[in-house]
């Protein structure tokens, strides 16, 4: 577990030394998050920001303004995040999930304890661990640790995970061997998040990452320039 915990310490290190700071999510309000939390899925964050700047302009980024349109003109101005009749219906979920709960006060909603209230955001049509997570880590501050396909191909690509590894078993290699802290778990998952974007693509450009090559506890890692990994 000591090597585990230093590995992802340096990891960790690394990369806010070379990339700073991420300041993510970008959000006025935890509710704003919360929608952008649902509109993310399946598409890039530049078509989410369009969506949202939409509802702000119809002065409809609240509960209840989401919740007083009709499911036909929610769907047209989120247009631009793709499949958007889906998430019209996921976003009228949440919005009804959060006025029958907490009376769409999301004060309300931060004081259930976290195993709780995640068991309830798993229960609203459209929502999985990762759109669960996200809204909990970044709209309400709990320390949980988000995970996605970048985080998985970085740590599988060093030999830290299975390539067939779940979801909440990365999940718990997190959160047994570091701090359950909400900041070191946002900064974090931010990080992997733009080392994904960056460098460690699906066609990875090892030569710039900032990881190099890292073995990891399973005895396998990525070697740098060549852009194969060894093993998934």
């Amino acid at each position: 577990m000591k090597q585990t915990t230093n590995l992802l310490v340096e990891i960790f290190d690394k990369l806010l030394k070379v990339f700073g700071p991420r300041h993510w999510w970008p959000g006025d309000t935890p509710f704003e998050i919360m929608v952008g939390a649902i509109l993310t899925q399946n598409t890039s964050w530049i078509n989410v920001e369009k969506a949202i700047q939409r509802l702000k302009e119809e002065q409809v980024l609240t509960a209840s303004g989401i919740h007083q349109l009709k499911k036909s003109e929610l769907a047209s101005l989120i247009r631009s995040s793709g499949f958007f009749r889906i998430k019209a219906d996921r976003l009228k979920a949440l919005v009804r999930f959060l006025l029958e709960e907490y009376e769409g006060k999301l004060v309300k909603m931060e004081k259930e304890p976290l195993g709780t209230l995640r068991e309830k955001l798993l229960s609203v049509k459209g929502i999985g661990p990762e759109t669960a997570d996200s809204i909990l880590l970044y709209a309400l501050g709990k320390p949980i640790f988000v995970v996605d396909a970048y985080t998985k191909r970085i740590l599988s690509r060093h030999g830290m995970i299975p390539g067939n590894a779940s979801y909440s078993e990365i999940q718990d290699l997190f959160m047994n061997n570091l701090p359950l802290d909400e900041k070191l778990f946002n900064e974090y998952h931010a990080l992997l998040v733009h080392l994904g974007k960056t460098s460690c693509k699906k066609n990875p450009k090892c030569d710039i990452c900032p990881l190099g090559y890292m073995k990891g506890p399973r005895g396998r890692g990525l070697k740098k320039a060549t852009g194969k990994p060894q093993g998934p």
